[in-house]
């Protein structure tokens, strides 16, 4: 099962929700790997320092190491990274014209899938070469929107990008769903605009919605999951929740 979790939009808690789903899932007892496709590295730093030398993505894509060499084990049990580093960003230069471009992160998740129950993908906020490998080595796409005015900003571009790749090159991929994030229940704009966006995604929207939560925005900085920096605050139940759904619907 692979999961790429994506919104060319940035700042909609895309990195937030790849790094506490995969902890949410790692904790459920699921032998997870996350592979970090954006150059900002911020998913790879909450679990694994950075060691200079040491291969990342970037490395396994330009066919320089196996994935095998890339992967990490963090400190948290069930849980394996793969990291990603700022050079990633040359990737598109470094591919453009390769006949296999859009298919490298497809063939490498492949050598090592058996070895995970639950491969997830974080990607940069662009519909560039970098996204689009990882949506077409995903089984399922999911989408997080910001509860925000211009959340569906972008939206219909998504969609079509993903609506091409299912035709032209992965005909399985499925949308898993869109989870709303930063929520903020106590105003009618938050609530305004979730209703907008359940007329776009319909059953697709999650039930689970990410509050807005401090502890949530604090919790990079101290390169730590949720559930380890704030256990009982609302972002970790809100992306407990979550991560029930997910296998629910999987």
């Amino acid at each position: 099962m692979i999961i790429t979790i994506t919104n060319q939009k940035g700042g909609v808690g895309k990195t937030t929700t790849a790094i506490n789903l995969a902890a949410a899932l790692a904790h459920k007892g699921l032998k997870t790997l996350l592979v970090d496709m954006d150059p900002q590295a911020n998913a790879s730093m909450s679990f694994v320092p950075f060691e200079p030398g040491r291969p990342t993505i970037l490395d396994a894509l330009s066919g320089d190491v196996p994935m095998t060499q890339v992967i990490q084990h963090s400190s948290k049990e069930n849980l394996a990274v793969a990291p990603s580093h700022i050079t990633l960003a040359k990737l598109e230069s470094v591919m453009m014209g390769e006949i296999d471009a859009h298919f490298r992160l497809k063939d490498l998740v492949a050598t090592v899938e058996e070895s995970f129950d639950m491969v997830l993908v974080d990607t940069p906020p662009t519909l560039g070469l970098l996204t689009v490998n990882a949506m077409v080595a995903a089984s399922h796409i999911l989408i997080p929107i910001q509860s925000s005015y211009y959340a569906l900003e972008g939206t219909d571009d998504l969609l079509e990008t993903i609506d091409k790749i299912k035709k032209r090159m992965n005909p399985n991929l499925q949308i898993l769903g869109a989870v709303v994030t930063l929520f903020d229940g106590r105003t009618i704009l938050s609530r305004d605009i979730y209703k907008e966006i359940k007329k776009v995604f319909g059953s697709k929207l999650f039930k689970t919605v990410v509050r807005k939560n401090v502890r949530l925005e604090e919790s990079p900085a101290y390169r730590e999951s949720i559930f380890d920096f704030a256990p009982n605050s609302h972002g970790a139940v809100d992306y407990y929740k979550l991560s029930e759904e997910v296998l629910s619907r999987v």
